[in-house]
This record gives C-alpha cells, structure tokens and sequence, in this order.
C-alpha cells in the first residue's frame, strides 16, 4: 500500500478497553485521535513503555475524544518524546485535562517513590512513566475547539467534535478524509443518564469506530440510586465504613447527586461524608462554567458538593484512616489502579463491617475486577491485604452505553457505514458486538487487531499489507 494513501492504525484500544489510540495518516499528514494510558493486564501496561509506534515528532496533531485517562493520560510522554502539534479537544475537555494530566503525573511519581522506599517494585531504580513536570508541559500543546466547528489539518482534513454525552466535554470526532467521512465514538453516553445529557444521534459515515465497553451486556434494570441507599443504611447501622472508589470527573460526581438527593429526601442516616480526591474537588467549578453539557441545576451542583468534607492533605488522608465508621469515603481512582483509595482500602478492606461499592466497568487485570471476580485479598503495595469488607456492585451507575444502547443509536442513522470498527472494549464485548451488528442490521463489520493498518478507500474495508 502506498504510504500516501489513506489509512487507519489502530494504536491501542483495538484488543483492550483501555489505551485508545487511532492513527489518520493520509497525504502526508497524520491525525493521532486521543491519546490513552493502557491499564489493567501487565501485557497491556508495558506498551505504555515500549517505543511509540510511530515517532511521536511525525505527528501533525492529536484529537481528544475527551479527557479520561484511558483516552488523554498518554500524551504527557508523547510530548516528552518529541510530539510538537496542536491537541485539540473541546473546551471542557482542555479544563478537566489541565486538572488531571498534572494530577495523573504526581501520582505516577508518588507510586515510583513509595516503590522505591518500600522496596516493592522488581526495579532496582523505579521510574514513573512520567511526571507531573511532563504532564504541565504537555497542556501548552492544548487549543480548545468547540462542539460543531470543522478545523482543518494540513491536505483535504479536518475534524468537527459532535457531543457524546458520557462526561463533560466529551465528543464523538468526525474526520474528513477527501470527501470521506470517519467517525469516532469516542465513549459513548446514556440517553438516561442522570447528570449529562445523551449524545448526539448517529450522522451518516463512510466509516464509523465504535467503543463496545459494554457490547456483551445490558446494564441492570436496577435503580442506583436505591441500591446506594440500601448499602449505606445497612453499612452505617453496623457503624461500618462505605468506600467507594470513583473516577475524578463524571462518576465522582454522580455518587454525590445520588447521595444529596438520599440525603434530601431522609433516606440514608447523616453519617460524615469525605471527598478525598483534590482532583474532583479541583473539577466542581468546571461543571458549573458548562450548564448546556449536563442536567444538573446550579443550586443542585453547590448543594452536592456542599455534602461532603473535601479531604486536602495527605496528613488529612492518612488520619481519615484511623478515624472509623460511620462515614462514607469517596476517592479515586475508580478501577483500584491507585490513587489514595488504595490506603484507605489497607485500613478499612479487611473488616465485614465495612463495604467496598464499585460504581462502575472494571477493566480486567485491574483490582476492582479482582473484587467483582470474588477475591479475598488484594497486592496492594507489595503486600497481599485480605478483603473482608463487603463488595456491591452498582453497575448501573456506569456512564458508558451499554450494548442495546449502543444498538439504538447505530439504528437512527439514514445510512448505514461502508465498514464498522469495534475497538474499546474486552475481547469477548467486542466480539459480541460485532456479531449483533453483523446479525441484527447487517452491516460489513470487524474487530481490528493491535497495530494493524485498514484502507479508508476501500469500500470495503481491508487489512493493510
């Protein structure tokens, strides 16, 4: 195939629920669209240290999808290693990445230190994989564009962000190619969800990149927020610990409205409630500055924000350790990958009073799916600590669409796609995927691997030689 020639690479995200990663290379220029940490299996973490796959210098720009780690906590080390274009993202996306790039940097080097001092790490000399210095300089690459407005990159390109639902500022990234248009899904939001609003319908594409998070499975006809209620009264009569790990931005956000409007209405006991996440406390102005994005009043995102002690120190942090229940502690990050929930789940992990509340997917090789898998200890900094707390999951408090979500929105468009991609997700969802597409609306669909190349001209999609 010719090198001018217009193709896709799938980077990562192409056999993994995390690490996304899609490369545009097409006259001459190259689009990276988002830029993603692999997490979970340690097959998948080494790629975040081995050689980037293409040199990062020969990259015209980046695209975010939006700002989850799994999608923008790369790009510190491609800065790092040479990369000198623009990253474009939506205006919400560049504040929450300003908030938890530099964030994501320090804990990277707070985990090299306390390998290091307490001598865990098979490293003699561990490293971070980089630090919260790489991470500030990567933010002057950022420019902001907003929802709808098509930016050009380099010969017959350019990008529109359309929302996405999911989080702020998150966004499906259509890519014109000569004529042509790609489609990324990015993460796709819930039509029901409670804080954003859903993303926008399907438009016709010649080529559409879908994630499959959820593609082998519906999320539970359950209401979360009851099922947060329950956990918490049953928790705080036995004078128990509730910890539940959440992602700084979006799910964070969504336990704390679950529990103001519990608390509001009397449903659960006025048991203390920490918020010890700087990061999440960092993001609650954002939210506010972007009213159209989201369904949550002004009032309501000051009165949940209100109902928790925000938890700033690490002194702070340790102390909430020795304090006992009753209380309810909130705090990243949401998969267990690290994070101060980490020693609060040392403290608190191995006492059946206690309970562990994942509110959310669980990639596989991560702690929290250990939990869901039924494990009764956990390696947590270089020592296997029983798990004795009680673990609920609340599935349906995930901000990602599930399978027959995703299907309804594949549905509403005019025409379907020359070829579907189904990427971001564990083998067996994307599979599943694939099939019920391939099945039910019989369009030409395929899971790509790792690192392999497809023609965007093609109308029907190949493998690249």
């Amino acid at each position: 195939m010719s090198e001018a020639e217009p193709h896709l690479q799938f980077l990562g995200g192409a056999d993994s629920v995390t690490g996304s990663k899609y490369l545009i290379d097409a006259w001459g220029t190259r689009i990276l669209v988002d830029c993603g940490l692999f997490q979970g299996f340690k097959v998948l973490r080494e790629r975040n240290r081995a050689p980037f796959p293409v040199p990062p210098d020969s990259i015209d720009a980046v695209v975010l999808t939006h700002a989850h780690l799994d999608h923008s906590g790369y790009l510190p080390a491609l800065v790092r290693d040479g990369f000198r274009g623009p990253v474009y993202a939506t205006p919400g996306t560049v504040e929450l990445c300003r908030v938890m790039l530099p964030d994501s940097g320090y804990l990277l080097e707070e985990e090299a230190r306390h390998a290091a001092s307490r001598r865990w790490s098979s490293h003699r000399d561990p490293q971070p994989l980089y630090t919260s210095a790489d991470a500030t300089r990567s933010l002057e690459r950022f420019d902001a564009v907003d929802f709808d407005t098509a930016r050009p990159i380099g010969r017959e390109l350019e990008f529109t962000f359309v929302p996405a639902g999911h989080i702020l500022g998150a966004a499906g990234v259509r890519v014109g190619v000569g004529g042509r248009v790609v489609h990324f899904t990015g993460d796709l939001g819930r039509a029901s969800d409670p804080l954003m609003r859903p993303p926008r319908p399907l438009e016709p594409a010649s080529v559409l990149i879908t994630e499959s998070t959820y593609g082998d499975r519906d999320h539970p006809d359950e209401d979360p927020e009851a099922m947060l209620g329950d956990v918490v009264r049953r928790v705080a009569k036995r004078n128990g610990v509730v910890l539940i790990p959440a992602f700084a931005v979006g799910r964070t956000e969504t336990v704390l409205l679950h529990l103001s409007r519990l608390r509001d209405r009397g449903e659960i006991p006025d048991i203390p409630i920490f918020l010890n996440s700087p990061m999440a406390v960092d993001v609650a102005g954002i939210y506010e500055r972007y009213p159209d994005e989201h369904r949550i009043a002004a009032e309501e995102i000051e009165r949940m924000y209100d109902l928790a002690q925000n938890v700033n120190t690490v002194d702070d942090s340790k102390l909430l350790n020795l304090r006992g229940g009753p209380m309810i502690i909130i705090s990243a990050a949401g998969m267990l990958t690290g994070g101060r929930i980490l020693h609060h789940l040392v403290a608190y992990g191995s006492d059946r009073h206690n309970a562990i509340v994942l509110t959310g997917f669980q990639a596989g090789g991560t702690r929290g799916s250990a939990l869901l898998g039924g494990a009764t200890s956990l390696r947590i900094f270089g020592e296997d600590v029983p798990i004795r707390a009680e673990v609920v999951s609340i599935d349906s408090m995930s901000a990602h669409a599930d399978a027959d979500e995703i299907m309804s929105w594949l549905r509403a468009v005019d025409e379907p796609p020359e070829m579907v991609y189904v990427t971001h997700g564990e083998a067996a969802a994307s599979d599943m995927l694939r099939a019920r597409i391939k099945r039910e609306l019989h369009w030409p669909v395929r899971v790509p691997e790792h690192l392999e190349r497809v023609r965007l001209t093609a109308q029907r999609q190949e493998i690249a030689s």
